[in-house]
């Protein structure tokens, strides 16, 4: 066995090395108080106008969830791009040559900022209904609906970050491309039965109803590896060819 491959980060140490270059980039951070603060504001909201109900765990913890979910795939795409942006790379890929752990070191980190903020949601929301007196009943179902619903966006972004090597480019075209071809699918009556498995959007929305059948999930999962795992192979393919500088 030789001394490199003794000294060898493992893939967890890695993941940490990922989670605090997120926090301590400028950006990294503010998304993270963002995130958090975007909770806390919708559960002020709740709070102040809502209805009754809206003042219970369930409804105040999924929206939570839906507002943060608009955010936390930019903190996916940072995480990758910044080894770009930063012109971090170089010293990255020397440290570990092999380019594919560091991908993975990322999405597990990715995974677990997904998991600390639904962990921030169910905080800040459950401190809401304190203050309301409301329901507390919270389902183990709706729980992991919604933070799958989180988690499918953040591995997205990264997949995009991936592919696109550049944060803003990354950014838009995260947004741009899905809700144009959403739109596309709405507009013109032969894409609409292929839109049912090709538009992550339309099983998103399902699994945040909670009506999720067997063709739901399949759509779901097809949807997924196309604008997920698909864009992810892509970026990967990319990730070899690519000139550090």
């Amino acid at each position: 066995m030789t001394t490199a491959a003794l000294t060898r980060p493992g893939l967890p140490r890695l993941a940490a090395v990922e989670l605090r270059k997120s926090a301590d980039t400028r950006a990294g951070f503010w998304l993270l108080f963002v995130i958090v603060g975007l909770a806390a504001a919708l559960v002020v909201i709740s709070l102040i106008w809502g209805e009754t109900a809206d003042k219970n765990l369930e409804p105040m913890f999924g929206g939570a969830i839906e507002v943060t979910s608009l955010i936390l795939p930019i903190l996916g795409i940072l995480l990758v791009t910044s080894e770009w942006s930063q012109r971090t790379g170089l010293t990255t890929f020397a440290l570990v040559p092999q380019r594919e752990r560091v991908i993975a070191a990322k999405v597990i980190g990715a995974t677990v900022l997904t998991l600390a903020a639904i962990a921030a949601c169910l905080l800040v929301t459950a401190i809401g209904t304190a203050i309301s007196g409301g329901d507390w009943n919270l389902s183990l179902e709706l729980l992991g609906r919604h933070g799958l619903y989180a988690l499918i966006g953040v591995l997205g972004g990264v997949a995009f970050g991936l592919a696109l090597l550049s944060s803003p480019l990354a950014i838009v075209m995260y947004f741009v491309i899905p809700i144009g071809w959403s739109i596309l699918g709405e507009t013109i009556s032969a894409l609409d039965k292929p839109a049912d498995w090709l538009d992550l959007s339309r099983p998103m929305a399902i699994l945040l109803d909670g009506d999720m059948t067997g063709t739901a999930w399949a759509q779901l999962g097809t949807a997924s590896a196309v604008w997920v795992g698909l864009v992810l192979a892509i970026g990967l393919a990319r990730l070899h060819r690519a000139e550090l500088k």
